[in-house]
């Protein structure tokens, strides 16, 4: 398990990715949702640190990698330290090629007009 507390591992969104990467030398690859959830799951919670504020990333952790729902400590980073891992959630936005009209629950009709995907990528600051 990794060292608690010296370099907790942080989780991007596209947002605030730019910005860790302000300053030093990385490594970046694509990560398999599966090899996202085995990393976060090597951390405790009191190691790892929510840099974002979307609710749509936080149920894409939780849901969709499978991972339980768990209070990540929030701080706005602005450089990674050396030697220090990120995992950045990118999400991907296309307009829809279909935009059918379907009735939601309450009678409204409700039209798709976006389609949204997500990918993963590990981060490591290596100088």
């Amino acid at each position: 398990m990794p060292k608690a507390n010296d370099n907790p591992l942080l989780l991007l969104d596209n947002g605030n990715m730019m910005s860790v990467v302000n300053e030093g030398e990385f490594k970046c690859s694509n990560l398999s949702f599966h090899e996202a959830k085995a990393i976060i799951e090597m951390y405790d919670e009191k190691d790892i640190i929510k840099c974002f504020t979307n609710n749509g990333i936080e149920d894409i952790i939780f849901n969709y990698l499978g991972i339980a729902r768990k209070e990540y400590e929030y701080k706005h980073v602005r450089n990674m330290r050396p030697g220090q891992d990120a995992i950045a959630f990118k999400l991907y936005e296309t307009p829809s090629e279909t935009q059918p009209v379907i009735e939601a629950g309450d009678g409204v009709e409700a039209k798709k007009i976006k389609n949204v995907y997500v990918y993963c990528q590990y981060i490591a600051r290596i100088k």
